[in-house]
């Protein structure tokens, strides 16, 4: 058994079992998500199930549609994310307790603070561990650099002129709101541009609508909430902006997302490009906060210079 905790990442894992599965033809998935619609007590005979907490949940206990006790792996995906978003880790914890005792657990998470060691004592007895040394975490192929800029209008700005400038495949721009992210994506409408916006109040099937047509290339440029941050892999992604820096909940840097953001660009071998927009003195500090995190330079780049944006490309 399959199980992920955000509905985004789901389709995507969906895809590659899918692939995966071509091997095994016998191999069958269910698709546990909000709005996918099971009769009661009709169990299922999928050997792998992939959802999100509430609904594995549901059908566990109120649909009876899955017993917990035939359960022989459980895959809890995304950790971290897991235990901010409200809900799901009571949900993960009520799953986990109704499962036999062979059942092999596993967990997976981007960061391992203390919130997620105490999650995974609890979800996972005795576990093995495997952790990532930060020096396997370096983006040698990825070219960080800071704009200075004054208000979201000068961000656009600089924007337009690093388009101007470079020849960009597609790129994913990150913003801090939907409605930022709106705005951005109607200015850039307006300037040619062919915009896909991907928000977290859409539904499973609108926002795995988005991602395919991004991939398939019929968008150039995808703009984002943190709901993207994680798990897209687009080959002709070049360009990774920060329209605004990743914060956590409660308005702190945040470094892992950050990390997973950048990392949207410069994947299959290529080398990319990271642009953080800078518009305030606190933002410098964030900024800070990721080199001295990931023990790299973010150099600045004057957007007025067109000459210095063409450098950055070779």
């Amino acid at each position: 058994m399959f199980y992920y905790g955000c509905a985004h990442f789901i389709s995507r894992l969906l895809d590659f079992i899918e692939q995966m599965g071509k091997f095994y033809s016998e191999v069958k998935l269910a698709y546990a998500v909000r709005g996918h619609k099971m009769d009661r007590g009709v169990k299922i005979k999928e050997q792998i199930v992939i959802g999100t907490p509430g609904t594995v949940l549901d059908w566990c206990v109120k649909l009876k549609l899955i017993d917990p006790k035939k359960i022989k792996v459980f895959v809890l995906d995304e950790a971290d994310v897991m235990i901010a978003t409200q809900g799901h880790q009571d949900q993960s914890i009520r799953i986990q307790r109704m499962l036999p005792k062979g059942c092999q657990m596993l967990l997976f998470s981007a960061t391992f603070e203390d919130s997620v060691w105490k999650f995974a004592e609890r979800v996972v007895p005795d576990p093995n561990i495997i952790k990532l040394k930060r020096e396997e975490e370096t983006l040698d192929t990825i070219k960080q650099y800071y704009v200075l800029c004054n208000s979201k209008e000068d961000k656009f700005n600089a924007l337009c002129n690093i388009y101007g400038a470079i020849t960009i495949a597609q790129a994913m721009i990150f913003c801090h709101t939907r409605k930022t992210a709106n705005w951005l994506a109607g200015q850039l409408s307006k300037e040619g541009h062919q915009v896909a916006l991907l928000s977290g109040e859409m539904v499973v099937e609108q926002r795995a609508a988005v991602i395919e047509r991004f991939r398939d290339g019929k968008e150039k440029v995808l703009i984002t909430t943190n709901v993207c941050a994680r798990g897209i892999d687009v080959e002709q992604v070049s360009v990774v902006i920060n329209f605004d820096l990743p914060l956590d909940k409660d308005g702190n840097p945040d470094n892992e997302t950050y990390l997973h953001r950048i990392g949207r660009t410069g994947r299959f071998g290529k080398r990319g490009l990271a642009v953080n927009m800078v518009d305030s003195q606190r933002s410098m500090e964030i900024l800070k906060t990721y080199e001295k995190h990931f023990n790299k330079k973010i150099g600045r780049l004057d957007t007025d210079d067109l000459d210095e944006i063409e450098k950055i490309a070779n």
